[in-house]
């Protein structure tokens, strides 16, 4: 019997929320959504061994109240 562990690999993807506060704030590295959101995801998944993150993407500064379709 195979007794090895299956090992996923995940990306994390977070997208700015239009209520954050600090949308025009430019001094900031990143806003509060995007910290929030990157922050209760690796928190949730500290625990779980069987999934190794790949990688984090962000779209910061672009909301789905501010997305245009590009043609």
């Amino acid at each position: 019997m195979n007794n090895s562990k299956r090992i996923y690999r995940a990306a994390i993807y977070v997208r700015l929320s239009k209520e954050d506060g600090d949308l025009d704030d430019v001094r900031k590295a990143e806003s509060n959504s995007i910290s929030n959101q990157k922050s209760l995801i690796l928190n949730y998944l500290k625990d779980k061994e069987d999934i190794e993150i790949v990688s984090i993407r962000e779209d910061d500064g672009y909301s789905g109240a501010t997305f245009v379709e590009v043609r």
